[in-house]
């Protein structure tokens, strides 16, 4: 008898501690509109990639590097040093792409389904969520000190060529960009505030 009862205080007491702790897992999980506020008020500077490249057609990944500059609410620049130089600035609705001192610039409304990508990155960085979600499904998980976005496509022209992109961060620090053509191609760029070795 006095040892069924120790066996249920027991199980009383890992039922509570279970179920602090699952109040507390609940409690630190990370919100969109908390993590999009956190990007909305954060302050930019450059930061250095190195993005991977695997297509199909290949059999080792293209691989590139260089430096990300945004500026809120919509300027982005890649500025890719190696393997050759090139420089794409994204400003407003206007995409200028130059390498080998030649430009050539495109207007986004023009290529739809390129604008959907673009807006991706460029939205969740600035902290629009209006934007993000007249594009894309939102699927956030995990807490400030690491965190996933999953961005589907909402429409059926961008997934024909975009089956998503991931973005994955810690606070308002992108880690990793992961976008997955829905031929199976996908490039997956890891982004850091010091160059890679």
């Amino acid at each position: 008898m006095m040892r069924d009862r120790r066996r249920l205080g027991g199980r009383v007491i890992l039922s509570i501690v279970l179920l602090g702790c699952n109040l507390s897992a609940r409690a630190a999980e990370l919100t969109v509109a908390e993590l999009m506020s956190a990007f909305a008020d954060h302050t930019y500077g450059t930061v250095f990639f190195t993005e991977r490249k695997y297509i199909s057609i290949l059999d080792i990944p293209v691989e590139s590097s260089g430096e990300l500059l945004f500026v809120p609410p919509a300027r982005l620049e890649k500025r890719t040093l190696k393997p050759k130089a090139e420089t794409l600035v994204l400003d407003g609705d206007a995409l200028t792409i130059e390498r080998q001192s030649r430009k050539h610039t495109l207007q986004l409304k023009d290529y739809p389904e390129m604008a959907a990508m673009i807006v991706g990155i460029r939205a969740t960085l600035a902290g629009d969520r209006a934007a993000l979600e007249q594009v894309y499904h939102l699927d956030l998980e995990g807490s400030r000190d690491g965190w996933t976005l999953m961005l589907t496509p909402l429409d059926a022209r961008a997934a024909f060529v975009l089956a998503r992109i991931r973005i994955d961060g810690t606070r308002t620090e992108v880690r990793t960009v992961e976008i997955v053509l829905a031929d199976g191609d996908r490039s997956v760029m890891s982004v850091s505030k010091s160059v890679a070795p």
